[in-house]
């Protein structure tokens, strides 16, 4: 459909190498995002696309996949005819890294300004959050605000991804060493990061109230 996609699925060692949820993850630079997107057409019946991206010329991949929005969601921003109403979109992500600050940035930004849109985000593993004050941790919790689910990747997500994008060749999806447990610490990290968002909702509600 669109040429810069990368529209052939992923062959199995590259998806193993980008999205295995290592705790050191040396070497891997890029990042891939691998998307579906969802339409409703009909009471009974959604339209179905899917695709998988990579960070390409120094474009992170989550700005990239914004520059194809257009074309991947028609109507999303309505047709030009004054009073349409636009098509409402529901789109995951799966990704091998947890977007950069600026990416989260500009997302919530795109996404407070797109309320037919609704972005689910399924990672891999969290990009440079290990400091408490660090922009990327605050870029998530923007997200969060923005409406955006985030998550880690669990074995049930990557045994989608695995179905769903990867060049399989009939071959069942066989978990590495680690990959639960790996899976909690990340969640229990990701969660961590994200609390402050509620604490903060709950300052922002007393002073409301004047206490």
């Amino acid at each position: 459909m669109i040429t810069k996609l990368d529209r052939a699925l992923l062959p199995r060692k590259k998806f193993i190498y980008h999205y295995k949820n290592l705790r050191w993850a040396r070497g891997r630079c890029e990042t891939y995002l691998c998307f579906v997107v969802k339409r409703r057409v009909g009471p009974d019946s959604l339209s179905f696309d899917f695709g998988h991206l990579r960070n390409r010329n120094r474009c992170h991949v989550e700005l990239l996949f914004l520059r194809y929005i257009g074309a991947l969601c028609p109507g999303l921003f309505g047709y030009g005819v004054t009073g349409e109403k636009k098509v409402s979109y529901s789109i995951t992500w799966f990704c091998s890294w947890s977007p950069c600050a600026n990416c989260s940035f500009r997302l919530a930004q795109f996404l407070n300004q797109t309320p037919n849109l609704r972005l689910r985000i399924f990672v891999a593993r969290l990009y440079f959050c290990d400091l408490e004050d660090s922009r990327e941790r605050e870029g998530l919790r923007m997200l969060k605000k923005a409406g955006v689910h985030i998550t880690v990747m669990s074995y049930k997500d990557y045994f989608y991804c695995w179905q769903t994008f990867v060049a399989r060749n009939q071959s069942k999806f066989k978990p590495w060493d680690g990959l639960h447990q790996n899976y909690i610490r990340l969640s229990r990290k990701l969660n961590r990061i994200l609390q402050p968002c509620e604490t903060e909702d709950l300052r922002d509600a007393f002073k409301l109230l004047g206490l």
